[in-house]
């Protein structure tokens, strides 16, 4: 899709808002079912579907109809790619990086390892041509995807006894999401992909020695401080990660264009809301954490230089002989070269003068 007819598409649902009521008569009654990937727990990112489900129903005067269902309720949540595909359901909610497995080549439309901030793979995805990128190769598995929202760059995970060197990764047994545990596996972990709402129980059996979600408001709902002392930063595989809304090509090309546009017009309007909440709550939990008697910690200089080089290595390889994976690869590597370039001329200055100016502020 173009970016000019996109934004004249979205921006017509803008009236879609204003006209429902009166042109409501000439739509079809819809009934939809949407899975999600994740718990009623995570408040944030399966109360986005409730938003998204509630706004399409808003603009469509009633017509347009989303029933949301948390992981597991019609099918399990890391089994909503395939739901979709397969016309189990309408439509997910998911990210799509769980997916890796079927092709390395996802990863890149969540986070990738030591990638984009929030906003810089949001701009990636909406002006810097990664969604033209995915447009593309999602046609292979017959569905569209539209932004769900961004969680910010998250936390490093729940860890049971301290890393202080590369050597103590050797056998951890971790829960991670996506691609990120590809890359740990070189260092010696055991990676293991956990769908959301299994983590807590994996990590109070033993069965897993370390686990990393997203930030410190959800950690803190899945009681993940509870039995497990240390919790490490930064999560170098999801900088910025960003979840999707997708639909089967076939249900997605049977809409009627207002209806599309409405669709459009809800999930940029879910995004925002999800990347403003995460803001404001991530650092009231981290506070509360930290008086509960939370060790936080920082992963050692060792540790985040040899995961850096794995990450290189790892990507490379899956670049020379996947060609989908290479494509989206060199695009995303060459607009965050070009990011961190204009990055570090303001916003990187600003934000480390800030920091360190208060702090010494507080401490006179």
């Amino acid at each position: 899709m173009k970016r000019r007819k996109f934004i004249q598409t979205a921006g017509g649902s803008a009236a879609a808002a204003v006209l429902a009521p009166a042109i409501a008569s000439d739509l079809p009654n819809l009934n939809w079912r949407l899975a999600s990937s994740f718990p009623k727990t995570v408040d944030i990112l399966f109360g986005s579907t409730e938003s998204f489900a509630k706004r399409v129903g808003e603009l469509s005067g009633g017509k347009f109809m989303i029933r949301t269902f948390p992981a597991g309720e019609l099918v399990p949540g890391l089994q909503v790619l395939d739901a979709v595909q397969n016309g189990t359901i309408e439509m997910g909610h998911t990210a799509l990086y769980f997916y890796f497995g079927k092709d390395p080549a996802f990863t890149f439309h969540t986070c990738g390892p030591f990638g984009l901030s929030s906003r810089q793979q949001m701009a990636w995805y909406d002006a810097g041509g990664g969604r033209e990128l995915y447009q593309d190769f999602l046609k292979s598995y017959d569905i569209v995807d539209f932004p769900s929202g961004n969680t910010g760059g998250q936390m490093g995970g729940w860890f049971r006894k301290e890393v202080k060197r590369v050597e103590d990764l050797a056998g951890l047994k971790m829960r991670i999401g996506g691609y990120g545990g590809r890359i740990l596996q070189k260092l010696g972990v055991v990676a293991q992909q956990i769908a959301p709402g299994d983590i807590y129980s994996a990590l109070e059996k033993g069965t897993i020695d370390a686990a990393e979600f997203v930030g410190p408001y959800d950690d803190e709902k899945l009681g993940f401080d509870r039995v497990a002392p240390y919790y490490y930063a930064p999560g170098w595989w999801e900088t910025g990660s960003h979840s999707s809304i997708i639909i089967g090509s076939k249900k997605w090309d049977s809409l009627p264009p207002i209806y599309k546009s409405i669709i459009i017009a809800a999930s940029y309007e879910t995004s925002v809301h999800v990347q403003a909440n995460y803001d404001v709550r991530n650092p009231q939990a981290l506070a509360r954490l930290l008086k509960r008697g939370v060790k936080l910690r920082s992963f050692p200089q060792q540790v985040m230089d040899a995961s850096l080089k794995a990450a290189r290595e790892v990507m490379d390889a899956d670049a020379a002989k996947n060609p989908a994976f290479k494509k989206i690869y060199d695009h995303y590597r060459r607009f965050q070269t070009n990011q961190n370039q204009w990055y570090t001329v303001v916003e990187a200055r600003i934000q480390n003068y800030l920091i360190k100016a208060t702090q010494n502020l507080e401490k006179s």
